[in-house]
């Protein structure tokens, strides 16, 4: 018997990654049929993160693109989702977080009545201008989506401010913690050997390990040059720091981190890393220096301090649990934070991961097929119990505003 085919459309390496443990949940519950879509907004880095999960690819869009705009993007998608979903007779379609192929996927179904699912819905920052244009892609797809897949209770909360239905809503967790647990736990030996060697020397407790991650377009420019400055000064601060810096893959920010760093010791910036390498990185570090919201998301489970690289963050269940501080571009006040840390002054939470438990795939792939009649709802997520830590964790201005959103 031929079961319905539920669409999974990717199309950057967050959403190969947090989609991926759900495309294994659905094959393994065996009541749908999975169709992964690589739409060819990053094709390579997409094919690479599915890599480290054993997967490829079933359907492949090659897009020809000339300009990199927002609007080509979205007009080849439109084109090749549509017929996609009528050739294949789409069951649901579904689109994580707030990409571009996220919004197309999502305007797709919905214009073909296919009913449509959000994975990792509900996160806001309250501010359409951060980060751009990706908190109106999510609110956007919070109108058009019939299930809503959350993963925290704040974001269930920003769903029902909303009026979305509550029997439209599923608190499961993220799949982002299943991912990075499931795939630093294969313990893939690195190639590179300057990180091979940076980690035999984190295992035998003669360095430690600070990661920094800044990809995201408003932190490039000055805001990087900031960023980079304070690299540079917390490394020569601390002897027994070592730094390692996967670089943007744009040719004007890569020779900008280049420039910036060429001086700097115990420091490696890299090409971008494989998913497995940045697990088995992030596992070891002792500080990680981040704009990523991914990032935000597995630190907790490895118990690994992070300072967000933003001025707001929709993810703000790590500053409250403490994982996490905002600190912007501020290069004395990221002097300052990382010093605290990497000196022992800032402690640890007692609570655990606030954004999953690792079974947000198998909750999310039975939530699927409740919405679809072949199963009954999952259970929900229930995060674990931490204190508000002090408001000064939480940046001044947007990002106060931020946290009470």
């Amino acid at each position: 018997m031929t079961l319905p085919r539920v669409h999974l459309v990717v199309g950057t390496r967050p959403e190969a990654v947090k989609m991926a443990p759900l495309a294994l949940a659905l094959r393994r519950a065996g009541l749908l049929e999975p169709v992964l879509v690589a739409t060819g907004q990053h094709p390579a880095m997409v094919t690479q993160a599915l890599t480290a999960f054993d997967l490829t690819p079933d359907v492949r869009f090659h897009l020809n693109r000339t300009t990199g705009e927002q609007a080509e993007l979205v007009a080849h998608l439109c084109r090749e989702l549509d017929r996609l979903l009528v050739e294949q007779d789409s069951a649901a379609v579904v689109v994580q977080g707030d990409t571009t192929s996220a919004l197309v996927g999502g305007l797709v179904a919905f214009w073909r009545r296919v009913p449509l699912v959000h994975l990792e819905a509900g996160l806001r920052s309250g501010d359409l201008t951060a980060p751009f244009p990706e908190e109106a892609n999510r609110r956007m797809l919070g109108v058009v989506a019939d299930l809503h897949l959350a993963p925290t209770r704040r974001a269930v909360n920003a769903l029902l401010a909303e009026h979305t239905p509550l029997n439209q809503v599923s608190l499961v967790g993220n799949t982002v913690v299943d991912a990075v647990m499931d795939v630093a736990s294969r313990d893939v030996p690195f190639a590179d050997p300057r990180l091979a060697e940076i980690d035999r020397r984190v295992a035998t407790g003669e360095a430690r390990l600070m990661l920094v991650t800044a990809h995201r377009r408003e932190s490039w420019g000055a805001p990087l040059d900031r960023i980079l400055t304070a690299v540079d000064t917390i490394v020569r601060c601390r002897p027994d720091v070592v730094c390692v810096l996967p670089a943007h893959p744009n040719p004007l920010v890569c020779d900008q981190v280049h420039r910036a760093l060429s001086t700097t010791p115990r420091t490696v910036v890299t090409e971008p890393l494989p998913y497995a390498t940045l697990c088995r990185l992030l596992a070891r570090a002792s500080l990680v220096l981040s704009d990523s919201g991914g990032i935000q998301e597995e630190a907790p489970s490895f118990r690994v301090p992070v300072l967000v690289l933003r001025d707001v963050t929709e993810r703000m269940e790590a500053v409250y649990a403490g994982w996490a501080t905002l600190v912007g571009s501020d290069t004395d006040r990221l002097v300052r934070e990382a010093l605290t840390v990497l000196d022992g002054r800032h402690t640890l939470p007692r609570a655990g991961n606030p954004f999953g438990d690792g079974r947000a795939s198998a909750r999310s792939a039975q939530a699927i097929a409740a919405l679809l009649g072949k199963a009954p709802p999952p259970s929900q997520f229930v995060p674990p119990a931490f204190e508000d830590v002090d408001t000064n964790r939480v940046s001044s201005g947007r990002s106060a505003r931020a946290a009470t959103t």
